[in-house]
């Protein structure tokens, strides 16, 4: 029987809250003292639980960042085979384009059966013949990327710029009837059938109802933030709020998350009963723009106090940072950020633009503080990159400081 009394929140300081949310991102678990490999891929995986894809290779391919961010250098390649060939993940439309563990593919096949792109729609209404014709090449020659089609077409036709080979690959992949078996070092995609690339195991999977599939990527979402509003567990496998809010009531009548009223925050929060609590986050890492911590910017000016656009669609007059920009973590904070190219010609990774935050700058410790550590940073970048060093443009309230740690480092 009800007692009657309100429901307290708990009030979460938003020191703490930043400490969580790191926490689950994997930034305070033990540092790597040995070689990485398959064991600590797929601890980091745990924590991020997806892996967005991007094609840009300004600094390196996106997807490799958040891995350095967490685990420091490691081997690519033996990162690129765990995440393709290892059984635990596979590709999909889960946060855009991104890996997650085939275990969920069952609760994002309602995607693929919801999968609505005009263009390709029309096309394969109009010929259908092409698109069997396509899923019965892969199925007898196996894997195949576009360019290895038979028919690719040509990409200067009709359908928004793509050839119709690359239109039929991308919908036949989107509606769940080929997966992506890998790319290459170009980041070219290479398509197969579902059975080549799932294990048998998750193929046996019932469907689940769509609430169901709604429900469990709603937890895995709240389990990755840690502690997080509604919308940004939506954002994480891009459901709709008004879906993850029903999720999320049935969650806290399970005691599985629990209402928090965050300090600074105008909505509630959302922590999950199994997230860490950590007492210090000694972290120090650049991140990615498609990185989890970073990717839904309303989070990281609620949670970090950090304004952060992605800049490379921004004409270059109208930039206030640059074209590939990655915000600086230092600790339980984001200190600063970084214009970065690796210039593989000249061997050398270049800063384009530096910049700290205004709390950062005010204090002339903290702010060579953040210039030392960054640089040491960027140093351990241009190595795992295969760069020859570090140069720093004088361009940004921070180039001066981080060109003499810089140099300090020899």
């Amino acid at each position: 029987m009800s007692s009657g009394r309100p429901r307290t929140t708990r009030r979460i300081s938003a020191d703490r809250a930043r400490r969580i949310a790191l926490g689950a991102q994997g930034f305070a678990d033990s540092t790597p003292s040995g070689a990485v490999g398959v064991r600590l891929f797929r601890r980091a995986m745990k924590r991020m639980n997806i892996l967005q894809l991007d094609s840009v290779n300004v600094v390196s391919r996106s997807h490799y960042l958040p891995m350095f961010a967490r685990l420091g250098p490691y081997d690519r390649d033996k990162l690129d085979h765990y995440l393709y060939h290892s059984g635990d993940l596979y590709e999909s439309w889960a946060h855009v384009a991104s890996l997650t563990w085939q275990d969920l593919q069952p609760s994002l096949r309602f995607r693929a059966r919801d999968a609505r792109w005009g263009s390709a729609q029309e096309m394969e209404a109009e010929h259908p013949e092409y698109f069997r014709a396509v899923v019965d090449e892969i199925a007898e020659r196996g894997p195949l990327s576009i360019k290895e089609l038979s028919d690719p077409g040509q990409r200067t036709g009709p359908w928004w710029g793509r050839s119709k080979g690359k239109l039929a690959l991308d919908w036949l992949f989107h509606t769940g009837r080929l997966a992506i078996r890998d790319r290459d070092r170009m980041f070219v995609s290479s398509y197969d059938l579902p059975q080549n690339v799932l294990r048998p195991d998750v193929q046996a999977q019932p469907d689940p109802s769509d609430f169901d599939a709604i429900k469990t990527l709603v937890e895995v979402g709240a389990r990755s933030h840690g502690i997080a509003a509604d919308f940004d567990i939506a954002d994480y496998y891009r459901l709709k709020v008004t879906d993850a809010r029903k999720a999320l009531t049935e969650l806290e009548a399970e005691g599985v998350v629990s209402r928090v009223e965050v300090e600074g925050w105008d909505v509630p929060g959302y922590l999950h009963a199994e997230a860490p609590n950590p007492r210090a986050v000694n972290a120090r890492a650049l991140l990615s723009p498609f990185d989890p911590v970073v990717w839904f910017r309303d989070r990281g000016e609620r949670l970090f106090n950090f304004h952060y656009r992605i800049e490379i669609y921004v004409p270059e007059p109208k930039r206030v940072y640059g074209y590939y920009v990655l915000p600086f973590l230092l600790d339980d904070a984001l200190v600063g950020r970084v214009c970065l190219k690796a210039d593989r010609k000249e061997g050398v990774l270049r800063v384009r633009g530096s910049y700290g935050e205004d709390d950062i700058m005010a204090v002339p410790a903290d702010r060579n503080r953040a210039a030392v550590e960054l640089a040491q940073a960027l140093a351990e970048m241009s190595e795992w990159l295969g760069l020859d060093g570090v140069a720093v443009a004088d361009h940004g309230e921070l180039a001066k400081p981080l060109t003499a740690a810089v140099n300090s480092l020899g």
